[in-house]
This record gives C-alpha cells, sequence and structure tokens, in this order.
C-alpha cells in the first residue's frame, strides 16, 4: 500500500492564480503537479502514476500491432535537421544551443531525422521490412505563449511512432494499423474523438489525419457535415461560386466616403447616402476587404501580403499559417503602413484611378491574393485606395484580378462541405494524436535505401504517428471532474481504491489495514489515508479532490463490521458489511 501519511504531495484548498483550465486547475490542487516555469512542469507521484498507466496503455497497443519500443536522446544535433531543411523550416519555435566546442544542438521536437538514421545505419534490405519503431520521449517546443497547463507547453511527453516499408501498399498497411491502434488507445482513455483530414505542416507528407478530442477549451476546430465529412479548419476547401457575367454591369463609380475606415462604419454610410436601385440593404457581404498581413520567412526575410476577402469574413490566423507556412503571420502594423505610402489605411482597395491593379509592379509590388468567393463578375464597394473614398460596383475580372487565391478566410457553420455532403458544423476541439503518411521526404534527404528482391536500391518510405502522453493526461482531466475535484476512469487511475480511516480508536487503523491486505490480495493498488490527526472532513475532501474512483471509508462503524463504500463517478455511497466489500467494490 502507499500511506497517505508518507506520500510526498500536498493539497490546495484554493484555485491557483495561473490555472485558466479545470485541468490544470485540478492536478495543480489535488498534488499531481507543479509548476516549474513557463510551459514548463515537475511532476509529483500521483501525478507519474496516472501518466505511467497511459503510457502502459499505449505500449500494450503498440506492441499489439507489432512495432518495437526504442529511446533517443532529447538533445541532437544540428547536421540531420540541415539534411531535411527543418534545422531553417522550424524558425523561433525549436530550442537551439551550442556545446562549449560551438556546434549547434536543439532539443528535439519531434524524431523523425534521427529514427531515419538508425535505420540506415542498421538496415540494408527488403527481408528487414516492414518494420514500425516507437519510442516515448519528452519533446520540446518554444511555445511563444504556453498556457492551459499540460495542453501547451514547452516540455510535453509524446509517443512517436514511425513505420518503415517499400512499397506505398505496404505503407498504407502499416499506416491503417497504427491508425486502427489509435482507436483502441482512445477508447481506452475514456477520450471521444473525431479524426479529421488535417495539414501536415513541417512534417510534410501526401497524407495527414488529426484525432480531435471535442472539448470547449481546445485550440482546434472541427468541421464535420452530417453526411461524414470531417477535417480541421486548416484543411477546409472553400467551393467558390460559378463566375457570373459580366458583360452589361454598370461602370464603377468612386465615391467620397468619409470616415468610414471599418466595414460597420462603410455600410452604414453606403445604406444612408447611397441606397440600391433594387431596395435591399447594403450588408458587409457586398463589400470587399483587404487585409494586409507580414510575412516573416525563415531566413528572416519578410514581406507584405494583401487579401482581398468578403468584409462579412474574418481572416482565420489558423488558415493563414497554415497557407503561408513556415513564414510566421501577423498583422501589418504602422510600420509597415508607413514603408508603403501606396496602402491607404482604412481605403485599401485592388483597384486605384489610374486603373492599376494593387498586385501589379505598378501600383504597390506587394501581391495580391483573393479568396475563392471572389469570382469574376462579382461587384463589390471596397476601397479606392484614396483616403476617404470607396469605389462601388468593381467588377472581379473586369477591373481588377488578384495574384492568386488564398484559403485564410473563417469558416462559418452551414458553409457547404467541399465533398458536397452538405453544410457544416463547427465546434472546438484538442489534437490527441496524429498520424502522418510521409512517403520518401525524409528518406530521399538522408539517403534511406534498401536492396529489393531484385537486388536494387530502393528508396525506402514512412509513417509517422504521434499520441501526446501528457496531454492526453489533461485532456482526460478535462473531462474526467466534478465540482468536487477529479474523477479517474478505471484504467488510468492513480490508484483503484482509496481507503480512509477515520477517528482515533486504533481498532479503526487495525481494521483498515486488515481490509487493505485482502483488496491487494486481489491484486488491486490500494492509496491508505493513514493520517492519525487529521480531521475526517479533511480527509474526505482531500480524497474527492485526488480522484481515485473508489473510496471505502473505515470508519466508527468498523467494529461493528461495517464500512462506506463512495462510487466517486456516480456519486452513490452505501454502508456494507466487511465480508461483502470485494463485492460492492465490484472486483
Amino acid at each position: 500500500m502507499i500511506r497517505l501519511s508518507q506520500l510526498f504531495f500536498t493539497t490546495l484548498r484554493d484555485d491557483p492564480a495561473e490555472a485558466e483550465v479545470a485541468s490544470h486547475r485540478l492536478l495543480l490542487r489535488a498534488g499531481y503537479i507543479r509548476r516549474a516555469g513557463a510551459g514548463l512542469y515537475s511532476w509529483l507521484p500521483l501525478g507519474l502514476r496516472v501518466r505511467r498507466n497511459i503510457e502502459r496503455i499505449i505500449r500494450e497497443e503498440m506492441e499489439a500491432v507489432g512495432a518495437q519500443e526504442v529511446l533517443f536522446p532529447g538533445l541532437l544535433p544540428r547536421e540531420p535537421y540541415e539534411l531535411t531543411g527543418r534545422w531553417t523550416e522550424y524558425g523561433d519555435g525549436i530550442f537551439r544551443l551550442q556545446d562549449r566546442k560551438g556546434a549547434d544542438h536543439l532539443l528535439a521536437p519531434t524524431h523523425e531525422e534521427v529514427f531515419t538514421l538508425l535505420v540506415q545505419d542498421l538496415v540494408s534490405s527488403y527481408r528487414a521490412l516492414p518494420l514500425t519503431l516507437f519510442q516515448i520521449q519528452d519533446k520540446y517546443r518554444d511555445e511563444a505563449r504556453p498556457r492551459a497547463g499540460l495542453l501547451r507547453a514547452r516540455e510535453f511527453t509524446m509517443k512517436d511512432a514511425y513505420s518503415f516499408d517499400t512499397t506505398d501498399e505496404g505503407l498504407e498497411a502499416s499506416y491503417q494499423r497504427q491508425r486502427d491502434a489509435y482507436e483502441r488507445i482512445f477508447q481506452r482513455l475514456g477520450l471521444d474523438y473525431v479524426i479529421v483530414a488535417a495539414d501536415a505542416g513541417a512534417m510534410g507528407g501526401s497524407k495527414s489525419e488529426e484525432f480531435l478530442h471535442p472539448s470547449p477549451v481546445g485550440e482546434d476546430t472541427i468541421v464535420r457535415s452530417a453526411g461524414g465529412y470531417a477535417a480541421n479548419v486548416e484543411r477546409f476547401e472553400t467551393i467558390a461560386p460559378e463566375p457570373l457575367p459580366i458583360e452589361g454591369q454598370a461602370d464603377a463609380v468612386v465615391r467620397d466616403t468619409p470616415d468610414t475606415p471599418t466595414i460597420e462604419t462603410l455600410v452604414a454610410d453606403a445604406n444612408a447616402r447611397f441606397p440600391r436601385e433594387d431596395g435591399r440593404d447594403w450588408t458587409a457581404a457586398d463589400t470587399l476587404k483587404n487585409v494586409v498581413l507580414r510575412l516573416t520567412h525563415p531566413d528572416g526575410s519578410r514581406e507584405l501580403v494583401v487579401i482581398g476577402l468578403p468584409g462579412d469574413r474574418e481572416v482565420d490566423q489558423k488558415r493563414v499559417e497554415v497557407a503561408f507556412q513556415p513564414a510566421e503571420v501577423e498583422a501589418a502594423d504602422e510600420t509597415d503602413f508607413a514603408a508603403n505610402p501606396g496602402l491607404v489605411k482604412g481605403y485599401i482597395g485592388p483597384w486605384s484611378p489610374a486603373g492599376a491593379v494593387l498586385g501589379e509592379e505598378a501600383a504597390t509590388g506587394i501581391r495580391y491574393l483573393l479568396d475563392k468567393r471572389v469570382v469574376d463578375g462579382t461587384a463589390w464597394i471596397t476601397g479606392a485606395n484614396e483616403p476617404g473614398k470607396h469605389v462601388f460596383g468593381l467588377v472581379a475580372g473586369r477591373d481588377f484580378a488578384g495574384d492568386g487565391w488564398v484559403e485564410a478566410a473563417s469558416v462559418r457553420d452551414g458553409d457547404p462541405a467541399p465533398d458536397g455532403s452538405g453544410p457544416v458544423t463547427l465546434e472546438r476541439g484538442m489534437e490527441v494524436g496524429h498520424v502522418f503518411a510521409l512517403g520518401r521526404k525524409y528518406a530521399e534527404a538522408l539517403g534511406l535505401q534498401v536492396l529489393d528482391q531484385n537486388g536494387k536500391l530502393v528508396t525506402v518510405t514512412m509513417g509517422s504517428y504521434g499520441i501526446g502522453v501528457t496531454r492526453n493526461l489533461a485532456a482526460i482531466a478535462e473531462i474526467a471532474h466534478d465540482e468536487r475535484g477529479l474523477v479517474w476512469p478505471r484504467e488510468v487511475a492513480p490508484f483503484d481504491v482509496h481507503v480512509v480511516a477515520t477517528g482515533k480508536d486504533e481498532a479503526v487503523f487495525t481494521i483498515a489495514e486488515g481490509v487493505i491486505a485482502g483488496l491487494e490480495a486481489r491484486g488491486l493498488e490500494v492509496l491508505y489515508d493513514d493520517r492519525p490527526k487529521v480531521s475526517p472532513g479533511v480527509k474526505f475532501g482531500d480524497a474527492e479532490l485526488i480522484g481515485v474512483p473508489q473510496v471505502v471509508v473505515v470508519g466508527r462503524d468498523a467494529p461493528a463490521g461495517l464500512v462506506e463504500v463512495w462510487d466517486r463517478a456516480t456519486g452513490e455511497r452505501e454502508t456494507v458489511q466487511l465480508d461483502a466489500l470485494e463485492a460492492a467494490l465490484g472486483r
């Protein structure tokens, strides 16, 4: 047994000031973790027990599909990441350091390169493939804004697996085995999930799917339809409307629109002073918003881009980051506008009185990209590139064009799914797993080839499969709690049973130890609150906060052969005879 009187832990009665979400608050209060720095956490004994249970489930399912466990260092040299281009591509998102000789290293954000090099070193023939290796290892990312405790930390634990095959068909089979194993893992962890098409990001590859756990505190957005479409918001593809006829449309007209630098003020002014001939009101959807963004590329160079999109849409930060990756994306600031006088803040448009298109060198030299809804023949109210002026009836394909298309606009409930399966709905979610079909990107960059059955060298094709161990722990805590504390599912709980001895009678403590001996004989792990000078109220409060799924209270009725059993999940409590305890626990 583990005695609470000797356990290295403490509970907090009040919520820590820095805790933003339920998992962060409760894991701190119940003595599972402690903050060591921004996005950095120390693990206490209770927390490690839950973490190891999650790791056990992952190991069992990985080994069940033939994956073999290895372990790499967290500190890695620069050279492999240079060969794949990711030393530069990661930008400021990784921790870089030098050893005493000045050699560059990084704290690994992920391990594709070193897995590939290990297999290259040890495997030379197709006979050793297919092969899947995995590790459970700490990762490091220099999060600009670590938040929400374990959900967005700078150091976190992941299971990452990598498959190696000689054919695309082999990769597909390996990918499916991992995908199926992930479903079993999340089912055992008690986490609901949605599998969505996802962007591969810096990982690369031809196919990428995320396992998203629906949660109001998630940082991802799940977009799905009743007809079966599912993607994260970054991968959603806008359906472009059919072009409209241009012939016969009225000429564009520039109008004075003072004090209308926003869509709201522009629409109000247009309705008040320039009503539509068809009698309906102007809306934000009739306007063309032009948003100026600053891109900072991995080599440090910067450029501005302008995105033209309907005025009733906002630029979605995640979508625009994917559209311009690996560049960092920010809104342009006053310095950028001052350096580019052709951009008239509040009155930017793709058109000027001289007829110049913004994307042309003659106008500003800045790329002008359009939302897919801005198709030929659509007419807009937009900035005239002069202070206090807008142009009405500017027709795409006649008066202006873009330098290309970009998926950057916000997605809304009711937008059509790109596969034709109906309107979509949106909900928040958190990523708990990700699978990638990497293909030959890393093998080609690092020279991973084997001899095939004909004695010819072929390049190996790879898959990569990640599960956030510590993030999953937090995800479980987000749903496995009530107003009094944590309520862990049995498979991940730090203990099977929490025995609480109350009162001052030594006989009660003797009986409690006898109860524990019987439970341990049945193979159960027991936490024993044997603290002699702690009130029952404090003990009960700690039991509820810690969240072991079943609590046995050995109190003043114990000498008469009675104990109380609590079920933390249901809240039910019942008094049972000692000889009926195991049956009451369902063990």
